[in-house]
């Protein structure tokens, strides 16, 4: 009885274990499971938090309505409407010897510049000598044209009588030699179809009675090769008037017209041979007297040049240099006497007039908006308060070569404004500004410039919500550089993002992959690229002695060790 009391309270020691070991694992569970929901729940915490913008350092400004200008303002400077441009037209560089000071009132008549012109005298004496030779060479030829001119009448007449026969021949085989062939070839088809057509029935003949035994084997086939050798001699007269028809009627055709084009041909080279003598001693002549007439031009040019070096003013006016209006070059000077100039180099601007236009140099991104007839605001620096209006007059279709030439990167367009009632105080040459206005709206929704980017090619901006900010799409107008407006998709009052993320207007062209296409390694492209010269020998170097380790070609800067273990490397593809 102990024993068996011994016995259940051990078992139950054992089960009371038992239930408080599953239990510790069963609270164990419960607090692994209740912190995995803790940490779970953080994360998502975290995510949605950092998915959200934190508005804590973001700039928000509101959309505005009122007036709005958009305008562009660029830099220029001051000129004379009409002016009259003085220029050298005297070839060469020479030097100035007398030039009229800057701000001169000048009459009509005035002598402006005047141009060194003593090698042009010494020129001009040497070509009067070569005029008088070219006069005697020009009278000679005179007399030798009256030499020729009888010689060759016996040539022209018979080159014309063989191309008369050629016509005649011609005309012979079409009206008379072709008809005949063709009634005779035709004449031959058709007794080889009656031919044939006797033999055919001959041949049915025979065959019958060869049926009913009246006739023998023999005699039907013997009748039978009639037949066909008539029925061959129909297509052998078939096939000569198809021939005489399609090919020998065309060829002889071709035969006689090319002869009487060749015949014709013939007369006109021997017409041109015959009048050759005589086209010879007039083009002789000709020559003498071109020489002696561009001589002689020559001789008046030099004269035109040295009367020329002496620039009159051709009306009155207030003398401007052009150098002191234009953007100088690196290396141009003002101008003045002891400088040399070039021809059709400009020297002096006279303004006619009291009509002035600002010239500005718009941007290349700023064309598409301004267009001739757009209103203009003009502020001139040594004028100050004063304000001029005008209106575009003009705008160049290509770019100013010179800006051009100095930053190829930098594309501006010369644009002309008329500047309206200006002459009382404006002077060539002063510095303006130009505000041209491109529209007016007296009441217009804006945002700053920066607020709207690009994303998939679409002005989009980032708009306040009570979830934080969220991007939208918008229809823009202008914008004047400082403000753009906005035609749709906001409202007066809303916020959006003065500075909006950057990843949302990366362009899609960042974005794109190209298909099948691998690229390699640096290191794997300068090696296939030394490859590729090992197999080339360079300049002045055979294969052999290349092979034979005399020379071996290297790239600029490398040394002949590097060179030749370039040579022992294998050639590395890519692994891909």
């Amino acid at each position: 009885m102990a024993d068996s009391k011994l016995g259940k309270e051990a078992g139950q020691n054992i089960d009371a274990g038992k239930r408080s070991v599953e239990k510790k694992k069963s609270e164990k569970k419960k607090v692994l499971v209740t912190v995995l929901l803790l940490v779970a729940g953080l994360l998502a915490y975290l995510f949605v938090n950092n998915t959200k913008e934190d508005d804590s350092d973001v700039i928000y400004t509101k959309v505005q309505r009122g007036p709005l200008v958009i305008n562009i303002t660029e830099a220029g400077s001051v000129r004379a409407r009409d002016q009259i441009i003085i220029k050298s037209e005297v070839e060469g560089r020479p030097a100035i010897l007398y030039l009229v000071p800057e701000g001169t009132r000048v009459n009509k008549g005035d002598l402006l510049v005047e141009l060194d012109t003593s090698d042009l005298v010494e020129k001009r004496v040497t070509q009067d000598i070569t005029v008088q030779n070219n006069e005697s060479g020009f009278i000679s030829a005179k007399e030798e044209l009256e030499i020729v001119t009888n010689q060759s009448q016996s040539d022209v007449e018979l080159a014309e009588l063989k191309y008369r026969f050629a016509k005649e021949d011609l005309e012979k085989y079409r009206e008379g030699e072709y008809p005949n062939k063709l009634n005779d070839t035709q004449g031959s088809v058709t007794l080889a179809q009656e031919e044939l057509e006797r033999a055919r029935d001959k041949y049915d003949w025979s065959k019958r009675l060869f049926e009913e035994n009246y006739l023998s084997e023999t005699e039907l086939r013997s009748d039978e090769l009639s037949w066909k050798r008539s029925e061959l001699s129909l297509k052998t007269a078939e096939s000569n008037l198809d021939l005489l028809e399609r090919y020998t009627y065309k060829r002889d055709i071709a035969q006689l017209e090319s002869d009487v084009r060749q015949a014709e041909m013939a007369l006109e080279r021997t017409k041109r041979k015959a009048n050759s003598d005589i086209v010879s001693a007039q083009a002789k002549l000709r020559a003498r007297e071109l020489e002696y007439n561009r001589q002689k031009e020559r001789l008046d040019k030099y004269d035109e040049q040295i009367e020329k070096a002496k620039i009159i003013a051709p009306n009155s006016g207030l003398v401007i240099y052009a150098t002191s209006t234009q953007n100088r070059r690196w290396n141009q000077e003002p101008l003045a006497e002891g400088q040399q100039v070039y021809e059709r180099q400009e020297l002096i601007y006279l303004p006619i007039g009291d009509s002035f236009v600002a010239e500005i140099d718009v941007h290349e991104t700023n064309l598409r908006k301004i267009y001739k007839g757009l209103p203009a605001r003009i502020r001139v620096d040594a004028l100050v308060g004063k304000v001029f209006s005008g209106v575009i007059s003009q705008i160049s279709p290509l770019p100013d070569a010179q800006r051009m030439w100095s930053n190829p990167d930098l594309k501006v367009y010369k644009t002309r404004i008329n500047i309206e009632n200006g002459g009382d105080v404006l002077k060539s040459g002063m510095n303006c500004q130009a505000e041209i206005i491109v529209e007016q709206h007296s009441d217009a929704l804006y945002v700053p410039v920066q607020c709207v980017v690009q994303v998939d090619k679409k002005p989009v901006v980032w708009v306040k919500t009570s979830n934080g900010s969220e991007m939208r799409e918008v229809e823009i107008g202008l914008d004047n550089n400082q403000f753009v407006h906005i035609l749709g998709g906001l409202s007066e009052g809303e916020e959006v993002m003065l500075t909006p993320p950057l990843f949302s207007s990366v362009s899609d062209d960042t974005q794109q992959f190209l298909e099948d296409v691998e690229i390699p390694l640096k290191k794997e492209s300068v090696e296939i690229v030394e490859q590729d010269k090992e197999d080339v020998p360079a300049e002045n170097e055979t294969p052999e002695r290349l092979d034979k380790g005399i020379m071996k070609p290297r790239n600029p800067g490398e040394s002949s060790h590097e060179a030749g273990e370039t040579r022992r490397k294998p050639r590395v593809e890519s692994p891909n």
